[in-house]
């Protein structure tokens, strides 16, 4: 066994999922984000071919209302700030044990009660090893392909607001050593007012060893620049580039632009499920993922109310990998 995590399209023994708890965070958005919720973990599940979903409600309330909701998954009761366990929940390695990293609210910016212990909770109520390490990483900064290859972008990994005091080399030296990732890509920038500051899960995913994902500008794209500059560094690092149709300019109810992207699929044992957000390339965007991933499902599913959040179906989850 190695230290690398898997890469996502590995076979999963389950997945944690977030499932929206707080009412004075989503306000008028919280049904509709926990049926968007439930649809994903449904797509997941895919009625037993697919993978045990394990839906973590932070109260009694929000647990009774998933159990309703959602009757085929297995249901969590842990206190956390929000649902976006693929930064706050551990990173379970090649070896079956887990690492869970320090968490500092993307920044600084949203200091939530129980986002910085949700990881080492989860692990212990799975009966995984965690091993605590003493730096800030988020899990959707970075995306491997299981060879020890991994990809991230500088906006993030080397934003002062996470580790003031480590360098770039610091950074490489502890992705190989807390998770064995030894070939590090950097790309620059992130998407337009991501407040997590450039996770490359909106950006960019590995879809196969050493073939990259990216998004092709669509018109009036507020971050064609940002694919311009990914897919000259991934190509100049030796990594095949395939392109995604992106979704383009997307507004929120008060007309600025958000970070929507169909890059933030989550790869499941039966099915891949895409985020759409009723965009003239939804359906284009799919069908590129389908040819990707041929011996899967490929699920496109609105996230709207998620993403009024922030993220969507792969900033909610995090997989157990089968080790």
């Amino acid at each position: 066994m190695t230290l690398t995590p898997p890469p996502e399209w590995a076979p999963h023994d389950a997945v944690w999922i977030g499932f929206p708890s707080h009412p004075e965070l989503w306000v008028e958005d919280l049904e509709p984000a926990r049926e968007e919720v439930v649809a994903f973990a449904r797509a997941v599940h895919a009625d037993g071919r697919g993978e045990r979903v394990l839906l973590v409600a932070a109260d009694g309330e929000a647990a009774e209302a998933a159990r309703r909701m959602a009757p085929f998954a297995d249901v969590v009761v842990q206190p956390f700030g929000d649902i976006w366990l693929r930064d706050t929940g551990p990173i379970v390695t090649g070896d079956g044990t887990a690492r869970d990293f320090g968490f500092n609210g993307w920044g600084g910016k949203y200091d939530l009660e129980g986002d910085d212990t949700i990881g080492l909770r989860l692990a212990e109520d799975r009966g995984i090893a965690a091993q605590t390490c003493d730096w800030i990483l988020e899990g959707g900064a970075i995306d491997g392909d299981g060879t020890g290859l991994v990809v991230t972008t500088e906006q993030c990994l080397l934003n002062p607001n996470r580790n003031a005091r480590m360098t770039q080399g610091e950074i490489e030296a502890r992705l190989a050593s807390d998770l064995g990732l030894s070939r590090v890509l950097w790309l620059g920038n992130g998407l337009l007012n991501d407040h997590t500051d450039g996770h490359v899960d909106n950006l960019a995913r590995f879809v196969g060893e050493n073939r990259l994902a990216l998004p092709e500008a669509a018109d009036n794209d507020p971050n064609w620049r940002v694919y311009q500059d990914a897919g000259a560094r991934a190509e100049a690092f030796g990594v095949e580039v395939v392109r995604i149709p992106s979704p383009g300019r997307v507004l929120n109810h008060d007309e600025e632009i958000i970070p929507a992207s169909y890059m933030n699929f989550y790869i499941g044992n039966a099915a891949v499920v895409v985020p759409m957000y009723g965009q003239p390339n939804d359906a284009a965007a799919v069908a590129a993922i389908q040819a990707l991933f041929p011996d899967r499902d490929v699920v496109g599913l609105r996230a709207d109310a998620i993403l009024t959040g922030g993220g969507s179906f792969h900033c909610i989850s995090q997989q157990i990998p089968r080790v």
